[in-house]
């Protein structure tokens, strides 16, 4: 059994990945570092004893799907799960952030995911049970000013996940969307973000294993939504009874005061 993890390399994909070896899955590991790649794959080698086949590649690119998936029909043909995890954050208002830097984020958030999945679609078909992850966040369950385009692009990832789902229906195919809250990975230092609200968000965030944990245990139970942690649940789950205008100026506190 292959699993492919594309953002392998570092945070929850890295910790997915180990879970998965832990759980007996040999790995397809993809990310832009591959020196990080070849540390995990050693990793699990070592520990696991599973093999872990790795690609240094720009997942950003216009054809790095097909590189992907051309790369992953020619290392097995049991692919049996799907992880789309590569993606990123950008903090600031949409206005003042460049326009190319968030179109190159909405390409590796939005994109990537799709085109891939497409084109493993017959890959997956070929086993008995498969499962495709989808790695979204809390920001998908509603707007967040100041990170607008990040928490659209993950919006549409979970509306995806939910319709790919049901048109999959007695496929064998079962597709689950993760929506993490706040985690102690590089997101904050990739999205730009101040030294204070880094500081707030690490108050109540969880680490890369946990969350990977959850993940995992909620993918292979066949979970449609994954959302690690009670207070994410709670949070997500009051954005479907509280005023969208009461919710968006709350997210707005916490994000834009430290503008």
């Amino acid at each position: 059994m292959y699993a492919l993890v594309t953002g392998a390399s570092r945070g929850i994909g890295r910790a997915i990945a180990l879970q998965l070896a832990q759980r007996g899955y040999d790995l397809l590991l993809v990310a832009r570092s591959e020196d990080q790649l070849t540390t995990l794959a050693q990793e699990i080698g070592t520990k696991y004893q599973h093999q872990a086949k790795v690609l240094a590649t720009d997942l950003a690119a216009p054809d790095a799907a097909a590189t992907v998936a051309a790369w992953a029909t020619q290392q097995t043909n049991q692919l049996t799960m799907l992880v789309n995890n590569a993606g990123y954050g950008l903090w600031g208002r949409f206005e003042q952030l460049s326009l190319p830097e968030q179109q190159n984020m909405l390409q590796l958030n939005m994109h990537l995911p799709v085109a891939l999945t497409h084109a493993l679609l017959p890959a997956l078909r070929k086993v008995s049970k498969a499962y495709i992850l989808n790695v979204a966040s809390t920001a998908a369950y509603q707007a967040v000013p100041s990170l607008t385009l990040y928490a659209a692009s993950k919006a549409f990832l979970l509306s995806f996940s939910r319709g790919l789902r049901y048109e999959l229906k007695g496929t064998g195919i079962s597709v689950s969307c993760l929506s993490p809250g706040a985690t102690t990975t590089s997101f904050a230092d990739r999205a730009g973000m101040g030294a204070e609200l880094q500081a707030t968000a690490n108050k109540v965030s969880m680490t890369a294993e946990a969350v990977a944990e959850t993940a995992v245990a909620g993918l292979l139970a066949g979970e449609a939504e994954i959302i690690p942690g009670v207070l994410n649940k709670v949070s997500a789950g009051l954005t479907s009874v509280v005023p969208k205008g009461i919710v968006e100026k709350i997210a707005a506190g916490i994000y834009e005061k430290y503008l």
